[in-house]
């Protein structure tokens, strides 16, 4: 006898499914950062896990979401053979109808990220459909359903290879791996699918990533099959790489390695590596024709006991409103600053058209002089909030125009994750800083900001330019104006010590 899904069911459990994620971690993922941090021997990788860990129960608590990009959705269905689907239109049409009611709650609304037309036009579809749904038809008379989203960070450095059948698989991994940078803000895990076909293993790494964490059972007990043994290897060795927590370089840059496998052509080997961040986000339900399906809501006493709070004694207090080159040249890689006063933002589309106006001879709507640039895509408010969570964004994606910014006065760019030659370059000949906020703490972060306005290209929505006035915002000093990177120095320190543990441990 077949059961009977309503399309209310489905629509409101994904909608519910799409709030849930946004501001609770899963409890493995929690519990794994929780033992990473406490093992972590580099400073800054410790405090910025602090910031982590502090900023998921935060939003567990706010019902914020935990990271300012609230994703794309993706929807896995196992759809029961015996199941029929109470729907007017399309399957699509009706997970695309819950992830827009889930986006648009007024409690807590999330940003919208989804672009129309991927060539030309790119407009916001304002309510972040359409989904990504994958359905599978198996036996049985449920519908399982997982629902994930995926910020463009992580999602961002996917990588994929068709391997010679002769080509091994960890050297491959360990070869990727740094070309990845940290802007898909460690620690997190790896999601590899292997075999089957190009689109097929991509398919099979995202699935990966929806597994639970497992990593420290498995060392515990130990493999039991040759790809356990891959796992451990690939997670050992990873590690071993230095990146650390948002490639500040430490002991974790991975919690977990998933491998997915599936039989394939005699000539292929078809590879592909996908990340989730710090903000790992699905929930995992049955449909089972019963009504909406009710979500496990965690115990907020299930989070460590972490509280990441301001150090007066080790971090510099910045006073943003009378910052001068000067200061910004005594900086030094590595420190920690705490800045107050009103600071600028700006991202993808608002420095492509400072480009435009530039090369137009039009005037600038706002005066860079020694202000600082904020690289953020802010949640929009809620209650009483100044502005929803405003954590970093990939600084790699501002490099192309650090020149020209610099040029018109600009001292100093916050942003997330490391900066390459091009925005390296162009800081050491200006005697500017790059500033890195942690990614994966947005609504701490936001909990800095006391006031933000809209002072250009309105139009753009959460690419518009905004004045946003701060109040100890935690940052580290990432690129000095000499033009050291820590993202450079910090990891092969790193790597270095490992080793030196390892052969002291042996």
């Amino acid at each position: 006898m077949s059961i009977v899904i309503k399309e209310a069911d489905l629509v409101q459990s994904i909608a519910d499914a799409v709030q849930f994620i946004s501001y609770y971690h899963p409890q493995d993922y929690l519990q794994h950062l929780a033992r990473a941090y406490e093992v972590e021997q580099s400073p800054a990788a410790k405090d910025a896990i602090a910031q982590i860990l502090t900023n998921s129960k935060m939003a567990a608590e706010g019902h914020r979401p935990i990271c300012q990009d609230t994703g794309i959705v993706n929807v896995f269905l196992k759809v029961g053979m015996d199941v029929k689907f109470e729907i007017s239109g399309s399957l699509q049409e009706a997970c695309d109808e819950g992830v827009r009611r889930g986006y648009l709650n007024p409690d807590n609304k999330l940003r919208a990220s989804v672009l129309d037309d991927a060539i030309f036009e790119r407009k916001n579809t304002r309510d972040n459909t359409p989904c990504i749904l994958s359905v599978e038809l198996v036996p049985g008379d449920k519908v399982e359903v997982q629902v994930a989203a995926k910020g463009g960070g992580s999602e961002n450095k996917t990588k994929f290879a068709m391997l010679n059948p002769g080509e091994d698989i960890v050297e491959w991994v360990l070869k990727t791996v740094p070309t990845m940078g940290a802007g898909w803000c460690p620690p997190g895990m790896l999601g590899i699918g292997v075999g089957g076909t190009a689109e097929k293993a991509m398919l099979m790494a995202k699935q990966a990533l929806m597994e639970d964490i497992d990593m420290y059972e498995l060392l515990q007990r130990g493999p039991q099959n040759k790809l356990e043994e891959m796992r451990i290897e690939l997670y050992e060795k990873v590690n071993a790489l230095g990146i650390g927590a948002q490639g500040l370089g430490g002991l974790t840059t991975v919690l977990d390695v998933k491998i997915n496998t599936f039989p394939t052509h005699a000539a292929s080997k078809p590879i592909a590596m996908i990340p989730n961040c710090a903000a790992t986000r699905h929930v995992h339900f049955e449909l089972d024709g019963s009504g909406v399906a009710e979500m496990p809501v965690p115990s907020l006493d299930s989070w460590p006991d972490i509280e990441w709070a301001p150090d007066y004694n080790k971090s510099k207090t910045v006073n943003l409103d009378t910052l001068t080159p000067e200061e910004v040249a005594s900086w030094k890689p590595g420190d920690t600053l705490l800045l107050s006063g009103k600071m600028l933002t700006g991202r993808d589309a608002a420095h492509k058209r400072i480009q435009q106006m530039l090369a137009a001879g039009e005037q600038l709507p706002v005066d860079f002089k020694n202000r600082v640039i904020y690289y953020v895509g802010p949640v929009d408010p809620v209650r009483d909030e100044a502005v929803g969570p405003a954590g970093p964004t990939t600084a790699t994606r501002m490099d192309a125009f650090t020149d020209m910014m610099l040029e018109q006065g600009l001292i100093a760019m916050i942003g997330k994750a490391e900066r390459g030659p091009v925005a390296v370059n162009a800081i050491k000949d200006h005697k500017s800083a790059y500033l890195m906020a942690v990614g994966g703490a947005a609504y701490l972060v936001s909990k800095a900001i006391r006031s933000a306005k809209v002072v250009a290209f309105e139009d753009l929505g959460m690419e518009a330019i905004y004045e946003f006035e701060v109040q100890d915002m935690p940052v580290t000093v990432a690129v000095d104006a000499t033009g050291v990177s820590v993202h450079e120095t910090a990891p092969k320190i790193w790597q270095a010590k490992i080793e030196e543990l390892r052969t002291a441990e042996a």
